[in-house]
């Protein structure tokens, strides 16, 4: 596989530093992730000009043998041998078929493996092709000049499903093989399985090859939201939603809610979606013949689309106000449930998460990062004299300190980060994938913030407080439970007392 180039370097390490640490080091291992030729990728930097021609692409395919075989096999197949003589060049040969086809034959070859045909990994090539076929026409009609680009983001967009595939076969099945599930549902499991999607592992895979910075992020930003004033990323986000219509179980439900979504948006006067869905209808069957793809079930774009405007029509006319009425009746239903969840999590005082809370976070945590061999550290921390400042000054005062301690720690975690009251004036602060030099530095922080803020004012005098810091972490000692290590960071913190307050101990340094 082919590393990033130095353009792609500082985007490739940004990349690789959001992905989960298990994560990037089985894709990393994996010796079977798809990958691309030299060729391949000067194909990918050519999508880049906006004035790139034919000869362009024919001169770059020239260089490989195999592919541009490929090409004219493609090229000289029934569907497109209309002349009596078949092309006798790679340039014929790209003329005949024209960009888009070309580009997905040369990509499809490149990545297609002899398992193409699994289950899920067929309906990764159709949508991967249909995108590409609708953003294409997108671009056509609102960025002509970057037809050719957005073509191939949509191509690739989904790149990071095969690469989570290959890293993870035994599980591809549960994540990927149920039929017509919705890509945000498939995303949905991603996030909860691997803590990122494939939209992130697509990127990086991209930057891995050294792919060009603007293929890369058009990847990786691929399924946000259709809120954006850049037409080609507007081309490649909308073809993902209408290929999942297209191939949807019920595509005339799939593509009413497409257009909601298309009514919003201030373009929405340029989206010819009849044109679209005829080259569609058009130009698909005979792409996923060439490419070897069974055929999704034949669609008549006419009266898919006028099904589509009927259907959004009743649901504006006579649904709205009962869907109206149940979505209220469900916030308010989860609004209730979410304020009893979070009051049955959180600290009332502090705002923080609460010990029974904590504890159960741990547990699950301690238990993946066994499973998984990631790492965790946990901060310990106990108010300096807490009892001195509540019998001097009052518990109200004791209290207020405790309430801005918290607002103080909670400002200080990352998100995936959880900081919550232990008991009294104990904290614990989980640092999931942190080693114990990198806590110790989150520690050394709440120290510093506490000297320069004070937690309460006694007469309009400032009173400032010190703590007592433990850290311990996970791969730093043979902890058989998630109570042992909270024991640990207990111990650290607690020689720290002995030693005179206000300080961060390690374990087991």
């Amino acid at each position: 596989m082919t590393g990033p180039t130095a353009v792609s370097e500082t985007l490739y390490t940004s990349l690789a530093n959001q992905l989960p640490s298990f994560l990037s080091s089985a894709l990393l291992q994996c010796k079977r992730l798809p990958s691309l030729p030299a060729v391949a990728l000067n194909v990918l930097e050519i999508t880049r000009a906006s004035d790139a021609t034919l000869s362009d692409y024919a001169r770059a395919i020239e260089h490989d043998p195999a592919l541009t075989a490929r090409v004219m096999s493609v090229a000289n197949s029934v569907h497109y041998l209309r002349a009596a003589q078949p092309p006798h060049s790679c340039f014929e040969a790209t003329q005949r078929m024209g960009l888009d086809v070309t580009l997905a034959t040369v990509l499809s070859f490149c990545l297609f493996e002899n398992d193409h045909s699994a289950r899920g990994r067929q309906y990764f090539w159709q949508r991967a092709i249909t995108s590409a076929v609708a953003a294409s026409y997108l671009a056509q009609q609102l960025c002509p000049h970057q037809a050719g680009s957005v073509f191939t983001a949509a191509l690739l967009q989904d790149i990071g499903i095969l690469a989570l595939q290959t890293a993870y076969p035994n599980d591809a099945e549960l994540l990927y093989g149920t039929e017509h599930a919705s890509h945000g549902h498939t995303q949905q499991v991603e996030k909860r399985y691997f803590g990122c999607d494939h939209a992130l592992v697509g990127a990086w895979l991209l930057a891995k090859w050294g792919a060009h910075d603007d293929l890369i992020r058009a990847i990786q930003r691929s399924h946000e939201g259709l809120e954006t004033d850049n037409p080609s990323v507007l081309c490649l986000r909308v073809s993902g939603a209408l290929a999942d219509a297209w191939l949807s179980a019920e595509p005339v439900q799939a593509l009413a809610g497409v257009m909601r979504q298309l009514r919003t948006l201030a373009t929405a006067d340029e989206w010819a979606l009849a044109g679209l869905l005829a080259h569609l209808e058009y130009t698909l069957p005979p792409l996923m013949e060439t490419l070897g793809l069974s055929q999704p079930v034949s669609i008549d774009s006419v009266r898919l689309l006028q099904e589509a405007q009927q259907l959004l029509y009743e649901h504006t006319l006579s649904l709205s106000a009962r869907l109206d009425a149940q979505q209220k009746a469900r916030d308010a239903l989860l609004d209730d449930y979410t304020q009893l969840e979070q009051r049955s999590r959180i600290d009332p005082l502090t705002q923080l998460a609460n010990r029974a809370w904590l504890e159960e976070q741990l547990r699950e945590r301690f238990h993946l990062c066994l499973s998984t061999k990631r790492t965790m550290s946990v901060v310990f921390i106990d108010l300096d004299h807490f009892k001195v400042l509540n019998d001097r000054f009052g518990h109200q005062a004791g209290d207020e300190v405790l309430a801005r301690f918290g607002k103080m720690l909670a400002s200080l975690v990352r998100m995936g980060d959880l900081a919550g009251r232990y008991g009294g004036e104990e904290f614990l602060v989980i640092l999931p994938d942190e080693n114990a030099e990198g806590a110790k530095r989150f520690a050394e922080r709440i120290t510093r913030r506490l000297q320069e803020r004070p937690m309460a004012r006694i007469e309009q005098e400032p009173l400032y407080v010190s703590v007592s810091i433990g850290v311990a972490c996970l791969t730093d000692g043979g902890f058989g439970n998630e109570r042992e290590l909270i024991d640990a960071a207990d111990q650290s913190m607690y020689f720290i007392k002995r030693s005179g307050r206000g300080g961060v101990s390690v374990y087991g340094q």
